[in-house]
C-alpha cells in the first residue's frame, strides 16, 4: 500500500500537466481563441494552438508546461474539420501563434511529420510578437 501511494504521488505532476492542456473543437475554437482578447489594453493576449493528430502523437509539442506566459490549446484535427480547413492545416503537428485572435506565426510539420519548432524558437517568436505590440 505504501508503494502504491508513493507511486501515485510521483505521478501527480505528470497527471496535472496532462490535464492543463485543453482540447478545442469546431464548437469552442472561436470562443477560446477570443476569450481574453486585449482590447485597448497594454498587454496582448497570446494564444498558441497545436493542431494534433493521434497517429503522430510521438511528434507532438511536448513543452507546454514551459510556456507559462501564454494560453495554449490543442486541436485534434479529426475533431475539428472546419478549423483545419480554415487554417489550411495539412500536416500535424502544426502550431499557430495568435495575438488578440489574429494569426501571427505558423510552424508546419514537413513530410517527416516532426514537430516544426523547438521550445527556444517558440519562446523567441512569442517574445517578438509581444514586443511588436509596444509602441
Amino acid at each position: 500500500m505504501k508503494t502504491l501511494i508513493i507511486s501515485l504521488l510521483l505521478m501527480l505532476p505528470l497527471i496535472s500537466n496532462a490535464q492543463s492542456l485543453e482540447w478545442l473543437t469546431d464548437k469552442n475554437f472561436d470562443q477560446k481563441l477570443h476569450e481574453h482578447d486585449a482590447f485597448g489594453e497594454d498587454e496582448a493576449n497570446i494564444v498558441v494552438i497545436e493542431f494534433y493528430a493521434e497517429f503522430n502523437k510521438d511528434n507532438a509539442f511536448k513543452n507546454w508546461a514551459e510556456l507559462k506566459e501564454v494560453e495554449f490549446f490543442r486541436v485534434n484535427i479529426a475533431d475539428a474539420p472546419n478549423i483545419k480547413k480554415e487554417y489550411r492545416v495539412r500536416m500535424a503537428p502544426t502550431l499557430i501563434i495568435f495575438k488578440n485572435g489574429e494569426k501571427e506565426a505558423i510552424f508546419k510539420a514537413g513530410l517527416d511529420l516532426l514537430c516544426p519548432v523547438t521550445l527556444p524558437e517558440i519562446r523567441e517568436t512569442i517574445k517578438e510578437i509581444k514586443l511588436s505590440n509596444q509602441f
